[in-house]
């Protein structure tokens, strides 16, 4: 297309910029509430929601803007902590906290023959907090994590993920980036000993791409034993409601998420001599002369937008200038274009 300025690859720039914000809606920092819904609370059933998960929000229920920051639950590996699903013979085992185990090991590891080892113990079962997908961009911020654990009368028990430690060396999973969860703050683990608590390992695992932390209960009951994590056979499920009580119970969760913002520059160069004409028809008559003898021997134009066009002449992107920039033969413009996608 005539008139049209050809970009050079100089002129063209690309960046990418990691962009950080709270994970809580509303831009909250630290989430110090946490409240769940009623039609959850239905453990009775072997197959209600409540026996598989918990929903977590920001506010009562009853508000129009309350949201579900994230989920928690409760997983045994041999199926300990719930309602089987049937009573038929050999049907033992098979319940919500043995799907939960299997799903995360499914996730992790790709598939349900391996167990979860903390620091080289492996405990019967998991808690999960899973972090809502619509609470997060493109994954959580490692480093960011500062949860607070709390149980009747025994104090606070300070959780983060070892990535300040491990200076942000991970394992590579199936579901991305794992580090550990160990006692500390921001980023950095108390003490040197990965072991947190002896015979139990660590305190679990977070998975920062993913949205998911995997809590090693056995851990978590040796430090806060009214939080049990020994489980009855055939029992009503109380996992998911331990860890939910032992964060409400602390009220201070804090995760920060992150995003990689990719822009494209670009530099937008007028000389002297191009662009003083306007092709505005209305500066013209029906014969073609110019309406303004001022924009015969003294043109003068203003710049308030830019488009950008492909190959073919078709418009494809416009940028709109915080305020005219006047044009003649006497100035030259160089104006930045930024694209962000």
């Amino acid at each position: 297309m005539a008139g049209l300025i050809t970009y050079q690859s100089t002129d063209i720039v690309n960046d990418t910029q990691k962009v950080v914000t709270s994970t809580w809606s509303n831009n909250t920092n630290n989430l110090t509430t946490a409240h769940t819904a009623s039609a959850q609370a239905i453990f009775s059933n072997a197959t209600s929601s409540g026996a598989f998960f918990i929903d977590v929000y920001n506010e009562a229920t009853s508000s129009t803007s309350a949201a579900v920051q994230y989920s928690v639950a409760y997983g045994h590996k041999n199926g300990s902590g719930s309602l089987n699903f049937t009573n038929d013979t050999g049907a033992k085992g098979n319940s919500a906290t043995k799907v939960i185990y299997n799903q995360y090991r499914q996730l992790v590891y790709g598939d349900e023959g391996s167990n979860f080892q903390f620091n080289d113990f492996t405990p019967d079962d998991i808690y999960v907090i899973n972090v809502n997908r619509a609470r997060y961009k493109h994954n959580l911020k490692p480093s960011t994590l500062d949860l607070q654990l709390s149980g009747s009368n025994l104090g606070t028990l300070y959780l983060t993920d070892d990535s300040i430690t491990k200076t942000g060396s991970s394992v590579i999973t199936n579901i991305g980036r794992q580090y550990n969860i160990v006692s500390g703050s921001s980023g950095t683990m108390l003490g040197s000993a990965l072991t947190q608590v002896a015979g139990s390992g660590s305190y679990g695992f977070f998975y920062p791409d993913a949205g998911i932390a995997i809590l090693n209960a056995r851990a978590i009951s040796q430090s806060l034993p009214s939080i049990n994590a020994a489980q009855a056979d055939n029992a009503t499920p109380t996992g998911p409601q331990n860890l939910y009580r032992a964060i409400s119970g602390a009220g201070s969760f804090i995760l920060d998420s992150e995003e990689k913002v990719s822009s494209q520059y670009y530099f937008t160069r007028v000389k002297n001599y191009e662009f003083n004409y306007t092709t505005n028809p209305s500066f013209t008559n029906s014969a073609g002369n110019v309406r303004y003898d001022s924009m015969i021997d003294n043109p003068k134009t203003f710049i308030t937008t830019v488009g950008l066009y492909n190959a073919s002449g078709d418009l494809v992107a416009v940028a709109k200038l915080s305020q005219p920039v006047a044009k003649d033969f006497t100035k030259e413009a160089l104006i930045r274009v930024k694209l962000d996608y």
